[in-house]
């Protein structure tokens, strides 16, 4: 087992148990259905990258793991809560996440929304409640998350608009720029904050999260059309029957896995102004360039 894979079930762990104590069970509190859906959709597998990336450049920084652990979980509950919207019928219509039925195909639509609206909102009461962080540091991690998240609603209309319809290379990057990119991007700077970087190392992390980003949308887009649906426990092939604006149908295969390997260039090459142990956030990029599903 690699140093990666060590981080990840290790980071696997501790954001679970958080998530565990932040999250309500149906057994504790009513309403019972909305809590099951809201456990369904958080708990059902996958590596945490977004809350790992947190804790690696927290890592990175030297901080302590308790001053970062609400802060990595409060990422994950954004990222599911947008996973649970964008499956809906009105978004991209999809009946697997993770390899299981979607929240809103075992819970109903209209739990599976108020299931994300909850996840959103105990986002952010879970990091203004971190009695681990000062106020000032709580403030602009709320500010950036919701920023971010703001920013992932705006991706998500930008990629609906684009379906079936002509596209630039401009507009392509600003849609997953924003759906994509802006809450990796997210991940990495409040691990940065709560680290109290200073401004050059604060933008190197910054560069670094943005090329991050921009790489987890591409190999994504690669994966839709090279790998099957019982790899990637979700239905494979659904960007192109829904003729969404992606990298493959820009650029064709070739050209985006060469594109993908320029942009894992940029994320590494940004770490280098960072006088810091960023071998992990070396072994990040790697895993996303290399990923299977």
């Amino acid at each position: 087992m690699n140093i990666l894979d060590n981080f990840f079930n290790e980071s696997s762990v501790i954001i679970d148990e958080t998530l565990d104590k932040l999250i309500p069970s149906g057994e504790s509190r009513e309403p019972r259905r909305l809590y099951e859906a809201i456990r369904w959709s958080v708990f059902g597998g996958g590596k945490r990258f977004r809350p790992a990336l947190c804790l690696a450049v927290g890592r990175a920084f030297n901080i302590e793991p308790k001053k970062l652990l609400r802060t990595a979980a409060a990422v994950e509950m954004i990222h599911t809560y947008s996973l649970i919207h964008d499956d809906l019928p009105a978004m991209d219509d999809d009946d697997l996440r993770r390899g299981r039925a979607t929240c809103h195909k075992k819970y109903g639509e209209a739990t599976a929304i108020l299931a994300g609206d909850v996840l959103q909102t105990l986002a952010f009461q879970a990091i203004a409640e971190d009695e681990n962080l000062p106020d000032a540091i709580k403030v602009k991690i709320i500010s950036e998350l919701a920023r971010s998240a703001v920013q992932m609603v705006d991706g998500q209309q930008l990629d609906l608009e684009a379906e079936k319809k002509a596209v630039s290379i401009e507009q392509l990057e600003t849609i997953h720029q924003n759906k994509t990119g802006a809450l990796i991007c997210a991940a990495a700077r409040t691990g940065a904050i709560i680290g109290e970087a200073g401004e050059s190392e604060f933008g190197a992390i910054s560069n670094y999260a943005s090329s991050l980003g921009l790489l987890f949308q591409i190999t994504d887009d690669l994966l839709d059309v090279t790998q099957t649906t019982e790899i990637l426990g979700k239905t494979a092939g659904k960007d192109v029957s829904a003729e969404k604006a992606t990298y493959p149908a820009f650029y064709g295969l070739d050209e985006t896995q060469r594109l993908a390997k320029k942009v894992h260039f940029q994320a590494i090459d940004s770490l280098k102004n960072i006088e810091k142990d960023t071998n992990l956030l070396n072994e990040l990029a790697n895993f996303i360039l290399e990923r299977k599903k």
